[in-house]
């Protein structure tokens, strides 16, 4: 019963402090981004922080994140971690949570760690779908949840153009000017185009991402795919290492933070790869 899980009815304070994780989904469209704003701007961590600290009987709760994503962007599996004296239950934790949350963000699951457990720094990579709506007519419905492109696309194009872009790489063509990363050489383990219908879906996974990276290979991929430039101008752009080499970076609503990868010691719970409208698909990794 929710009851059971509120303040009033939760376990009393203990003594020693608890980490405790959290898988964390959510739908970007109303928030300026992950991490918390100045006052009266709404956010996906302020929300959270908000809703724990009922839980947490009053007491303050301040997260930390595996990915802080960008305004509009969207996550089925973000990873958060808090420090707190009081105990309450894993239950306890996930379902206070949500009775506390607006709808667009729910907290999946919870476990306690060990204080070795950092949500950003303990992972070891990242992975991204971006989503294409590929149709000469915009879409009524997930219209905040998917990019919609009225070209038609050639993913056998963007397919090849891709390639380019998989191993370790100075990748600063890519990377938004305001991008506070120490170095732009990142790895790409795998970045796969896979066909849904009229969806496209562009997956990647990192050892990690510079600022807007995603969205602008994006960019380039469907300019390709339209036909406006040349597969090799995916290299060209990457080895040109500037940013206005490549383009126009693409509309945020159709990026989803889908897994982070951690240690195998620390045994975090696994869901379905997401979003949820494209849980049937193939995982590409699984095929590899």
């Amino acid at each position: 019963m929710i009851e059971a899980v509120l303040p009033a009815a939760a376990d009393t304070a203990a003594a020693d402090v608890f980490r405790i994780a959290l898988g964390v989904e959510y739908k970007g469209a109303r928030y300026r981004g992950f991490q918390r704003q100045r006052d009266g701007v709404p956010s996906i961590q302020l929300s959270l922080e908000n809703a724990l600290s009922k839980v947490a009987g009053g007491h303050p709760v301040t997260l930390s994140c595996a990915g802080r994503t960008d305004a509009l962007v969207h996550a089925c599996a973000q990873v958060v971690h808090f420090d707190t004296p009081v105990k309450r239950s894993m239950h306890a934790w996930v379902m206070g949570a949500n009775q506390n949350l607006p709808s667009d963000i729910s907290v999946t699951w919870a476990k306690e760690m060990p204080n070795s457990f950092d949500a950003r720094f303990s992972a070891m990579a990242r992975r991204y779908r971006y989503v294409i709506y590929n149709d000469h007519i915009r879409p009524a419905h997930l219209a905040e949840e998917v990019t919609w492109n009225h070209r038609p696309l050639d993913i056998a194009r963007m397919r090849e153009a891709a390639t380019a872009f998989v191993g370790t790489h100075d990748f600063s063509a890519f990377r938004a000017r305001q991008c506070q990363a120490k170095s732009p050489i990142k790895t790409i383990h795998h970045l796969e185009l896979l066909e849904h219908g009229r969806l496209i879906v562009i997956d990647v996974r990192a050892n990690a991402f510079l600022h807007h990276m995603v969205r602008n290979f994006a960019g380039v991929l469907m300019t390709i795919g339209a036909g406006e430039r040349p597969v090799a101008w995916a290299r060209e752009v990457l080895e040109s290492r500037v940013r206005r080499t490549g383009g126009v970076t693409a509309h945020p609503y159709g990026l989803y933070l889908v897994q982070v990868d951690y240690p195998e010691q620390f045994q975090l719970p696994e869901r379905f790869l997401g979003p949820h409208f494209l849980s049937g698909l193939p995982d590409v990794r699984a095929l590899q």
